[in-house]
């Protein structure tokens, strides 16, 4: 299910690419991924430490620097979609919490609270209480916790349509645990997505590591500085794993010319690529799959 995900995420993407532009692509592919529930975004979103869902997820074109996100967001299944929503009818960059929640409303993008709960989900909510001290909770002790359980990713998407435009967008669930209205990178430009006329690029991984790294704005400017979006993306994981440490982060761009790559300092990191000649999306999981 999880390959098959990112299977679909590329076609849907692609098809969206085909009849419209990056932004659609970015959104069609980030949307696939939030409705597959083995993903940390959308209705596969974990539990905060009082058992809600609280998702973020952020947009951005890179041809006009327009930025659509929202945060700490309750009953949203496809918040990549709300935040397209600002992006496309408010004056605002970013819109949080009950406000984003009536946004929803008038969107068509609310859902119930049941949509996120499952029998598995819960059971291994209540076992995570049991196993953390819910006063002091420990971020690394939380993520190995969620690793058992079997839900980690947060999603993103990056494109480059026919016209030269590029968008990045990313979408999460956030951290197992997590207290109520924390926001991780993906609804913070720089920080879990970046999209300028040079490249575009989206992150995973422990989001307060990737906003204090502000990854993304760090290899989009190695590329504005003349590299190339390989030693970009590289540089910027590498130079996380030296001052955070190993398992936080995953980082993949593409550039103007239509340059892919990925890199992370995690065990496995899903990915997907596909072009408009291609009938199959190349798929990676393992570090030593090939990609793209």
């Amino acid at each position: 299910m999880y390959r098959s995900g990112l299977r679909d995420a590329a076609l849907n993407g692609l098809k969206a690419l085909r009849n419209g532009n990056a932004i659609d692509a970015v959104v069609e592919a980030i949307s696939t991924l939030e409705s597959n529930p083995v993903n940390d975004a959308g209705v596969g979103s974990v539990f905060n430490i009082a058992g809600e869902v609280e998702v973020d997820a952020g947009l951005m074109n890179g041809s006009t620097m327009s930025i659509g996100a929202v945060a700490s967001v309750k009953h949203v299944a496809n918040p990549i979609r709300l935040a397209k929503f600002i992006m496309n009818n408010t004056d605002h960059v970013m819109v949080v919490g009950e406000g984003a929640e009536e946004l929803a409303r008038i969107a068509g993008l609310w859902v119930p609270e049941f949509v996120f709960v499952n029998e598995k989900k819960v059971n291994r909510y209540r076992s995570m209480i049991r196993e953390v001290d819910s006063g002091s909770v420990p971020y690394k002790r939380v993520l190995k916790l969620a690793k058992e359980a079997g839900i980690m990713d947060t999603v993103g998407a990056v494109a480059l349509d026919s016209d030269g435009n590029l968008a990045a967008g990313t979408s999460t669930g956030g951290v197992w645990l997590k207290w109520r209205g924390r926001v991780g990178d993906s609804p913070i430009p720089g920080a879990g997505y970046w999209a300028d006329r040079r490249c575009a690029l989206s992150a995973t991984g422990l989001g307060e590591v990737i906003i204090r790294h502000m990854a993304s704005l760090r290899a989009a400017t190695a590329v504005e500085a003349g590299s190339d979006i390989i030693t970009a993306i590289n540089a910027s994981v590498n130079g996380a794993s030296t001052i955070f440490g190993t398992g936080t982060i995953g980082l993949i761009g593409i550039d103007s010319l239509g340059n892919v790559h990925a890199a992370f300092n995690t065990e496995m990191m899903g990915r997907g690529f596909i072009r408009m000649d291609m009938s199959e999306p190349v798929v990676a999981v393992l570090p030593e799959e090939r990609f793209p």
